[in-house]
């Protein structure tokens, strides 16, 4: 054999292996690195979406309240207090976030939340139900974001290590979307239910809704099973969508009190939340582990 033939061979048996090393040894240490600091950023996490399911429930009430049910009234003011007060615990998790890396958010981004908020609050008897689901659903997005971006650079790497992918993402990224698709649904019916009749565009939006929550349902199931829990999302998902299709959407008018149907919404929102909770713990007990023995190396 040639030595222009052998010399590649040489050099590629040799330079395969010690990528796959670098690649191994790089793995590891990204992991490592993601184990070391994933408890915080999951109670980072969970601060987010209990900003984001309060800010739902605001939505909601003050959707029923604009629309001329005045019984919201009071449960409206009380969730505007809870929403205060989870700033100052915002805020701190900005700051240790913007210890970091390329942080996802800062104490300037929550302070400016803070502010749209209040603005929000100040406003909120002035404004149409429609202008007010839309204000609290652009907030809501931030909050979203926020989330989604924590899950991608902090958690995922950890996952991807541990197969564990799926539930990473459905834990920042899919039930938090499927809650938000859900909440929208609940703040636009308690609207349609106080008003005691459904717009076209709010027949159509509903109809959206549920359809979008029942495939995100689907994707988030495929992508990592939560057992129990799923089979309580999917049971209350159901009753909710078949409560919008018989008694909001009929020509015939709204056969739903507000109050019947915010309940039935916020059935299965608690239960998508319970579920994300359950991703929340497997996790961090998963970058426990990670921590103490070392994460699996694979080609």
């Amino acid at each position: 054999m040639k030595m222009t033939t052998v010399w590649p061979l040489l050099v590629f048996t040799l330079i395969v292996p010690a990528l796959l090393l670098v690649r191994r040894l790089y793995r590891r240490r990204q992991a490592r690195r993601s184990a070391q600091g994933i408890g915080p950023v999951i109670e980072s996490c969970r601060h987010l979406l209990t900003l984001v399911v309060n800010l739902q429930q605001h939505r909601g009430l003050s959707s029923a309240w604009l629309s001329g049910d005045a019984g919201f009234l009071p449960r409206l003011r009380q969730k505007q207090l809870e929403i205060e007060g989870l700033f100052p615990i915002l805020m701190q998790a900005a700051r240790n976030e913007a210890q970091r890396h390329a942080p996802c958010f800062v104490g300037n981004d929550v302070a400016l939340f803070a502010f749209r908020w209040r603005s929000l609050v100040d406003t909120l008897q002035g404004k149409s139900a429609e202008q007010s689901i839309a204000e609290h659903s652009h907030m809501i997005a931030q909050a979203l974001d926020w989330l989604a971006a924590l899950g991608e650079a902090r958690i995922e790497p950890l996952a991807m290590e541990t197969e564990e992918i799926g539930r990473a993402r459905n834990f920042a990224y899919r039930l938090p979307a499927l809650a938000e698709a859900l909440g929208q649904a609940r703040a636009i019916g308690a609207g349609v239910a106080a008003r005691r009749g459904c717009s076209p565009v709010a027949r159509v939006r509903l109809m959206f809704l549920v359809s979008r929550a029942e495939a995100l349902l689907e994707q988030a199931t495929q992508a990592n099973d939560g057992g129990p829990l799923t089979a309580r999302v999917r049971a209350s998902l159901q009753q909710m969508a078949r409560t919008v299709r018989t008694s909001m959407l009929l020509s015939d008018g709204v056969r739903i009190a507000p109050e019947e149907y915010f309940g039935i919404a916020t059935q299965v929102i608690d239960a998508v939340i319970a579920w994300v909770d359950q991703s929340g713990q497997m996790l961090h007990a998963l970058a426990q582990g990670a921590e103490e023995s070392g994460p699996a190396v694979r080609a």
